[in-house]
């Protein structure tokens, strides 16, 4: 089912823990490619047999994704195989990522309804301690559980230099800003964030972990191993396009191979969160 095409206001600020949304769930994987959100979102079909042939193609240049008019359609999520682009899948030039390969990895192109301008999304990219609370579907556990625990600013990259969250002048091009979260499966971790790009009609920023990554003390990602880029690119006064690609490194522990069920959840999650719809809102990305 679908929300109305005009999204609410943005509350609160987002906190920019997308990294951890994609850490896959130690379980089984079910495979899972696409879902319908409850809000506006398109599914773009350009974009789709672009990627079918070369894989994922984020909006690399000044020109937004290319999609067909209209907000009422479907979010294009998915998880790609290794087997799509062999072990040593070169990463696209601007995600700036050097190592090539991966062990998970998930796109998602949608467009949203925005009546504010760009300093309304930045503020709410800044804004860290909302992610707090953010729910996802449990592969594991077959319910809607508490992805994000506890998240929280840092002056720098060293865990317990807790700050309040970024204001908009701090959300500026060419930034590097940090944050640590709490995930209910990882623990505690610390993250990079460096704007890319800032202005009234495009934004582009990266996130990565910077410290290690463990699941009951056993470390799975190692710094740099999980790794995000998201895509926000003004259409009209009203309409922004979306596009985010995540990914673990290929040498990540064996223990998250294979997971693109729970991988999807954790994107759809952080792409709800940052277009206003519930991220407990039935019917989640995979189940």
């Amino acid at each position: 089912m679908r929300n109305k095409n005009e999204l609410p206001w943005f509350r609160g600020s987002l906190t920019l823990s997308a990294l951890l949304l994609v850490m896959p769930v130690v379980s089984p994987a079910q495979e899972a490619d696409r879902f319908q959100p409850s809000a506006p979102a398109l599914q773009a079909r350009q974009l789709i047999d672009v990627e079918a042939q070369l894989g994922p193609q984020p909006p690399c240049g000044k020109e937004p994704i290319s999609a067909s008019p209209g907000l009422d359609g479907l979010a294009t999520v998915k998880s790609w195989s290794k087997s799509d682009f062999g072990h040593d899948w070169k990463p696209p030039a601007c995600t700036g990522w050097s190592e090539v390969g991966f062990t998970t990895l998930v796109t998602i192109a949608a467009r949203f309804s925005h009546t504010a301008e760009a300093e309304g999304l930045l503020r709410h990219i800044g804004a860290i301690s909302e992610l707090s609370g953010m729910r996802y579907w449990s592969t594991t556990h077959k319910q809607w559980r508490t992805l994000i625990v506890d998240a929280h600013a840092l002056t720098d990259s060293q865990s317990g230099h807790r700050r309040k969250d970024f204001t908009f002048d701090e959300m500026k091009e060419g930034k590097v800003l940090y944050f640590e979260q709490v995930d209910n499966l990882s623990g505690k971790a610390i993250y990079r964030m460096h704007i890319v790009e800032a202005s009234a009609s495009r934004l582009v920023f990266g996130i990565e972990n910077v410290s290690t990554m463990r699941h009951y003390f056993i470390p799975i990602l190692h710094a740099g191993e999980l790794q995000s880029m998201y895509f926000l690119d003004r259409e009209s006064d009203k309409v922004w396009r979306y596009y985010s690609i995540v990914r673990t490194g290929k040498n990540a522990n064996g223990l998250i191979a294979g997971n693109e069920s729970s991988s999807v959840n954790r994107a759809v999650a952080f792409y709800r969160y940052l277009v206003g719809i519930p991220t407990s809102q039935e019917p989640p990305g995979a189940r």
